[in-house]
């Protein structure tokens, strides 16, 4: 008999905390749709008492959801109320509840006397918090999941004794962590089945684990995980997520799928959704997916060896393991032009997991021929960049008005601007090192603005020579990083489009001071 594995996705959680990744309310709706299609188990949604974003988040995600839709919190009462406040409505909600209980997280994280002197009596007070939180969870909800965050360094007689503890207090799914990135295939698989061996209830809950790339193991960890007991896989699209990210959910699923004469497990991944799903992720958070990432890199299919060529030409199993089908990579491309319409663009918007109606339509349709009157053809890249820059808007933009560039091998380059913001225009000249250089200190002369650029890029999305630009610009402010993007066939207009934005990203969180953030655990 096969079993099934889980999948819970928490690219909207932890996949939101890589850095210069925050989505807007809209794209994470939109994200949420698409696992939806992709037929992920349970989605994360993200941290309700963090902000008042995360909240309006995970209650908008909970209320059309058709999934189980889980919110983090920390083992305190305020936070798993607010959890339960923002999965008030939702259809199948779960309350996802944690606390750290390796030795040097307990030491650092609940130093203070109050939890206890030594480790054993912090050990003791760290047990009681889980229990009382998974019981106060359950009063609101069946659905408990606990986690034992750095369970990956966690002593093994502890870990067992907490997580017994909690199962008996109504935990339904106890996920074992390898929150720092830790630990070997080998050794992560031999945690999980000395826990099978040592909690004597360990059957009436669902093992699950969550595993970081610190050493490039996330993946390998899952799977020996699975191996020896675990039937919740928590990863992320393209395993994006805290500092060297998540386990990648499309390299977990395909791994099982491929290799099914290995193992007895399956999941129920629509995989054919894979690929618009990460690209989809990737032009919303900015996040470029590396060319010769597994599974959806642009040369995970790609052959340029002859001796490759020529076996693929011979028969494709030479040199792949799976169709690049089998994941929804496009072998040709459907393109759109000026004379195509809406219903067009909204059936190709549909097939690539964007749900665009009325109004919204209306404005992506007008950005749509502004492109198209630049280009002769547009391409699914180009959807998906547009889509992305469309949903990404600043609740009060800078938008720019005005730009004229004038650069030459013998000319100093000079930028004016004008730009609109509130009802204000501000208008200014200046000088660069370039083109790029000059135009952002007109935008800094006339917002009276010191640099806070701390990283600026731009690619082209197709090729040829009419493809579209996408300039990023990170601005750091503090602890603080602000992501812009900007979209247009001139890199110049789409690199000041792109400072604007990061402006306005940074000018929302400043009059928004209840947008702080705090420890996210796992």
């Amino acid at each position: 008999m096969k079993e099934k594995v889980l999948i819970f996705d928490t690219t909207l959680r932890d996949g939101e905390q890589s850095p210069g990744a925050s989505l807007n309310l809209q794209e994470k709706v939109e994200i949420a749709r698409q696992l939806e299609k992709l037929n992920v188990d349970i989605i994360e949604a993200g941290f309700p008492a963090s902000s008042p974003l995360q909240f309006e988040a995970v209650r908008h995600v909970g209320d059309e959801s058709g999934k189980i839709v889980a919110a983090l919190c920390r083992a305190m009462e305020n936070d798993i109320k607010s959890a339960h406040d923002a999965l008030r409505n939702a259809r199948y909600p779960r309350i996802h509840t944690f606390i750290s209980t390796s030795d040097i997280h307990i030491m650092g994280k609940f130093g203070h006397e109050r939890y206890g002197k030594t480790l054993a009596e912090k050990q003791r007070s760290i047990l009681k918090m889980a229990v009382d939180a998974v019981r106060y969870a359950k009063t609101f909800t069946d659905d408990i999941e606990f986690s034992a965050e750095d369970a990956g360094r966690t002593d093994p007689a502890y870990l067992a004794e907490i997580i017994e503890a909690v199962i008996e207090a109504g935990a339904t799914t106890v996920n074992i962590p390898d929150t720092t990135g830790y630990t070997w295939p080998s050794e992560f698989g031999k945690k999980i089945a000395d826990l099978k061996q040592r909690v004597t209830n360990i059957d009436q809950a669902v093992i699950s684990v969550h595993c970081h790339n610190d050493l490039g193991l996330a993946v390998a960890n899952t799977l020996s995980s699975i191996e020896n007991g675990a039937r919740q896989a928590e990863c992320s699209i393209n395993g994006i997520g805290e500092r060297a990210g998540n386990a990648s959910l499309e390299e977990i699923v395909m791994g099982l799928k491929v290799r099914s004469d290995l193992h007895d497990f399956y999941t129920d991944i629509v995989t054919e959704e894979i690929y618009n799903t990460s690209r989809m992720v990737s032009s919303f958070t900015g996040l470029i997916i590396q060319p010769n990432k597994a599974i959806v890199g642009d040369n995970a299919f790609a052959h340029e060896s002859g001796i490759h060529q020529d076996g693929m030409l011979k028969n494709r199993q030479t040199y792949e393991v799976m169709t690049p089908e089998s994941v929804g990579v496009p072998q040709t491309t459907i393109v759109l032009g000026r004379h195509s319409g809406k219903h067009g663009l909204q059936a190709r918007l549909s097939s690539l997991g964007y749900k665009v109606t009325g109004e919204e339509l209306e404005k992506v349709y007008e950005r749509f021929l502004s492109v198209a009157d630049k280009k002769k053809e547009i391409y699914d890249d180009d959807l998906r960049v547009l889509m992305g820059d469309e949903l990404n808007k600043p609740l009060e933009p800078l938008e720019l008005d005005y730009l004229h560039v004038n650069s030459g091998t013998a000319s100093i380059p000079t930028a004016t601007v004008r730009i609109r913001a509130k009802g204000n225009t501000y208008e200014e000249s200046s000088t660069g090192d370039g083109p790029v250089d000059a135009c952002f200190r007109a935008i800094e002369r006339a917002l009276s603005l010191g640099s806070l650029l701390y990283s600026y890029s731009v690619r082209s999305t197709t090729a040829g020579r009419q493809a579209l630009g996408e300039a990023t610009v990170r601005l750091k402010d503090g602890k603080h990083l602000f992501t812009g993007r900007g979209v247009s066939t001139d890199i110049i207009e789409a690199s000041a489009k792109a400072y604007l934005q990061a402006l306005s990203l940074r000018q929302d969180a400043e009059e928004n001071e209840n947008n702080n953030t705090i420890d996210n655990g796992i």
